[in-house]
């Protein structure tokens, strides 16, 4: 459904995007996993036409997606940035975002109904926005992306700022349009979202892509890998902790990770002596030492050198 190959993105001397290629089936989520500032909005505007590209090539359900109006039709956009007026009602909102894809009388009434039933929001219809919790906001821009039924839907971090209950029905929402044949990008930087909805994930940063697959390839590329988490009883030390941790021969990858460190080695069994040594040589104070099976966290920390929410 999607097939992009080879995007690139610069702005001035920063290069946002870095050829980034993928592609996107009908009724797969394929989730773009970073931290923030690397790439993943760049890339779904470059996919979605909204920004021009400085290479790369689009294709939407075997489309070009530069041959006109009708190729970008067939993508929904929910951008990160709220895409509704305030001083207008949810209906009122949906209707002018209908009449931008050429929805028109019977068909958007009908349109509109349909959707604003299907993410919880009908009886909130003819509230004005600016009354909507975040939570229902977030809704009603998902509503605004699946108007025309678009065979290719676009998320951009749908859940950031929401409580638990939308995030809840954003989610089965999600997964209702993947077992519909929607094909699905999804950017986030929350990786229990990435773990829990995607059937594929491209770990991005610095505008690369850095790797991709389903979760149980991702983590099995890590082969025999461990993952340590060290607390530290001073967690201002975290970052001091990391770059002392590093310096050993036997560590992989080390980042500050909730209140300690999280180091990634071939073998905790020898890791554990010389880290706990140099750790308390530089007069840092470990309180807790836990060995994990390998995760996406440890995929992203090995892959780029720091956590996901660095």
């Amino acid at each position: 459904m999607l097939t992009a190959t080879d995007l690139r993105k610069r702005f001035g001397a920063r290069v946002a995007v870095d050829g980034v290629t993928l592609h996107v089936a009908a009724g797969e989520i394929y989730g773009l996993l970073g931290p923030n500032g690397a790439g993943k909005t760049t890339t779904i505007l470059l996919v979605c036409g909204v920004l021009p590209r400085d290479g790369g090539h689009v294709l939407v359900d075997g489309v070009d997606l530069d041959s006109g109006p009708e190729a970008r039709a067939r993508i929904g956009l929910a951008p990160q940035w709220l895409g509704l007026y305030p001083d207008l009602t949810g209906r009122e909102n949906l209707e002018f975002w209908g009449r931008m894809y050429g929805l028109e009388r019977a068909a958007l009434s009908q349109a509109v109904d349909a959707t604003l039933s299907s993410v919880g929001l009908l009886d909130r219809a003819r509230d004005l926005v600016a009354t909507y919790s975040g939570g229902m906001m977030r809704r009603l821009n998902l509503a605004s992306a699946l108007l025309h039924r678009p065979p290719l839907l676009v998320l951009d971090e749908p859940t950031v700022g929401v409580d638990p209950q939308s995030r809840n029905a954003i989610f089965e929402h999600v997964a209702r349009l993947r077992a519909e044949g929607t094909a699905i990008l999804y950017t986030t930087h929350y990786m229990e979202e990435a773990e829990r909805l995607c059937d594929r994930i491209g770990i991005i940063d610095g505008g690369r892509l850095r790797a991709e697959g389903t979760r149980r390839e991702l983590v099995a590329s890590l082969g025999d890998d461990a993952c340590v988490d060290v607390g530290l009883a001073g967690s201002d030390d975290a970052l001091r902790a990391a770059t002392v941790a590093a310096a050993i021969p036997a560590v992989g990858s080390a980042a500050a990770f909730g209140g300690g460190i999280r180091v990634v080695a071939r073998d905790a069994t020898i890791l554990l002596p010389p880290l706990l040594e140099a750790l308390l040589g530089a007069g840092l104070r470990p309180n807790r030492i836990e060995v994990r099976e390998p995760d996406l966290e440890a995929v992203f920390l090995r892959l780029t050198g720091r956590a996901l929410r660095d």
